[in-house]
């Protein structure tokens, strides 16, 4: 994976599109987590809570910029995984839990393909097809992260 902040300030000045500034702002929340999980490894608290906190940051500025009008269900649908996202971090953070970090990172991972795939469509001026972004998860209401537990919660996925 390239340096998600060099590309984002490279692609910035190119005029990147904004689907593809989502693309690499997931990249640079996925960078932090790496970087958390490796600072557990490493018994850097410092490092840890500085990459957590930045990463919490960046998703509040992806949620901030949804348009849940224009967005409709898939809106619906990030800010649901966004919340859950935000959820399992403090978590992480609090239970010094890697596996926690680990697992949001897979998640983040498929959500950032739904956008890079969505991003190749409309760079190759096609429209998207209906279901690009099938896989935007959506979190159980029932779903509670316990204060005194190391589990964290999975987002589910709808087709």
């Amino acid at each position: 994976m390239t340096n998600p902040r060099a590309a984002y300030h490279e692609t910035n000045g190119h005029g990147a599109t904004a689907v593809r500034l989502v693309v690499l702002l997931y990249e640079q929340i996925i960078q932090d987590l790496t970087q958390a999980a490796n600072a557990i490894e490493e018994d850097n608290t410092e490092l840890r809570t500085n990459r957590i906190n930045h990463a919490l940051d960046v998703i509040c500025l992806l949620q901030g910029t949804l348009n849940m009008e224009v967005g409709g269900q898939v809106a619906r649908n990030l800010v649901s995984f966004y919340e859950t996202l935000r959820a399992n971090l403090w978590e992480a953070q609090l239970q010094v839990s890697k596996q926690t970090l680990l697992q949001q990172i897979t998640d983040l991972l498929t959500v950032r393909e739904a956008w890079a795939e969505v991003d190749r469509v409309e760079s190759a001026g096609k429209i998207p097809k209906p279901g690009v972004l099938a896989a935007t998860p959506t979190a159980n209401s029932d779903q509670r992260v316990p204060a005194n537990s190391d589990q964290h919660v999975h987002a589910n996925w709808e087709a």
